[in-house]
């Protein structure tokens, strides 16, 4: 029995076929994707094995779409709590230890009491705990090392960083579109 049509994303690639995004992997229900191909905004790159029927047509469901019109990626990317786990790499910059979003929290390093502002600068990635445990002091006097000292990163950084976390669902038809600029092994 075939799978359920809503357990067939499509992978959106933009027009130099890399994903918009790695993380969360840049994918678009079935329905926008049909939408989009019968509106002519993208190409289909790949397709599943299921056929989709209305009483005047039939189509291969895609499975990899590129845009038509390339999409330049933002020079400087948002300061969000999302994007700055990624720039992180969801660790703990304290502990070093990975962890989910939902473990995770911002910590200021100048606290926002002595004039700490919340920017890319000075806000880094944190568990609870070591959050707690620096408190209102600066990590010197907390006795606490941070592993990376906070900056602004790049797009591409961002886009990198998020190539090192697996999507949970991972078609075979998007590997070739997910991981062709990666280094092969020997």
């Amino acid at each position: 029995m075939p799978a359920a049509l809503e357990s067939c994303p499509t992978l959106v690639l933009n027009a130099d076929f890399r994903p918009l995004s790695y993380f969360p992997l840049s994918i678009w229900p079935w329905q926008d994707a049909v939408k989009a191909t019968l509106s002519g905004r993208v190409n289909t790159v790949a397709e599943y094995d299921r056929v989709i029927r209305s009483p005047s047509m039939e189509m291969a469901l895609p499975s990899v779409v590129s845009l038509k019109e390339y999409i330049k990626p933002a020079d400087r990317p948002a300061f969000t709590r999302f994007n700055v786990f990624l720039r992180d790499r969801f660790t703990c910059q304290y502990s070093g230890q990975r962890l989910p979003a939902h473990e995770l929290t911002f910590d200021h390093v100048i606290p926002r009491s002595r004039g700490g502002r919340t920017n890319w600068e000075n806000v880094v990635t944190a568990s609870s705990e070591y959050n707690l445990r620096k408190a209102n002091r600066t990590p010197k006097e907390a006795g606490m090392t941070l592993r990376h000292k906070p900056r602004r990163p790049n797009t591409w950084e961002l886009l990198e960083n998020g190539r090192s976390f697996p999507p949970n669902y991972l078609h075979e038809s998007w590997r070739d579109y997910l991981y062709w600029d990666t280094e092969l092994d020997q």
